[in-house]
């Protein structure tokens, strides 16, 4: 079966198909904004930079699905490549199917890099021209900006394709996920995963002295107790 015949599993479900996270909110710093218009002028960032938390290992999103460290962790090392060649990009909403539909393209990530379990990094906003110059709204780029430029907060979703299998009343992603983008949406999943500035991020982050144990680091803790 072809990655676009498949189907979107949805909350509570097990099985093969296109696993889509809506991890977090995106949100700016007003103050950036605000400075641009002391001169009564339209003013627009270029580039149009964000800071975000995209994603979390080990821990149960609204889905009700974890992602376990090994696997998030080597996707995100492997999706680098594409960071590196400027094709990270994502979609403005969601669609459920696994390929990325260039007349929908509203960022590209810039930089990603972990902070205990959360990963942490850039988004650039690819607004037009007209929108920079005169406000005008044209592409899905110029929507994302102006929303937050207005100061609403909107969502990061994670698409990819791959299993889902139930694990000691827990579901948990399997060994065949591949990340395929984060897109741009509405409602989050993923707890405390934000788009803002840096300061503001920090409440966000998963501490080591917060971070409850993974799935695979209980199993190890009970295998240690029954071999001592």
């Amino acid at each position: 079966m072809k990655k676009s015949d498949l189907e979107v599993i949805k909350e509570g479900k097990t099985g093969h198909g296109i696993l889509i996270e809506n991890d977090g909110f995106v949100t700016l710093d007003k103050k950036q904004i605000s400075e641009g218009f002391e001169d009564g002028g339209w003013h627009v960032p270029h580039p149009f930079i964000v800071d975000a938390v995209f994603q979390k290992f080990g821990i149960k999103n609204a889905n009700g699905r974890i992602y376990p460290e090994a696997i998030l962790k080597r996707e995100v090392e492997k999706y680098q490549q594409k960071i590196n060649e400027r094709r990270a990009y994502g979609e403005c909403n969601h669609p459920s199917d696994s390929t990325i539909n260039l007349s929908r393209v509203s960022h590209n990530i810039i930089e990603l890099h972990w902070e205990n379990a959360t990963l942490v990094g850039k988004l650039e906003i690819n607004t037009s021209e007209g929108f920079r110059k005169n406000g005008i709204v044209t592409t899905c780029g110029d929507e994302v900006a102006n929303l937050l430029m207005n100061g609403y907060k909107i969502g990061v979703s994670s698409r990819g394709v791959g299993s889902v299998e139930q694990k000691f009343g827990q579901y948990i992603v399997g060994d065949d996920f591949e990340l395929i983008c984060w897109d741009v949406v509405s409602d989050p999943s993923t707890p405390g995963a934000y788009i803002g500035n840096t300061e503001n991020l920090q409440q966000y982050i998963e501490s080591e002295q917060n971070k409850k144990p993974t799935i695979s680091e209980k199993i190890n803790k009970i295998k240690n107790i029954l071999n001592s």
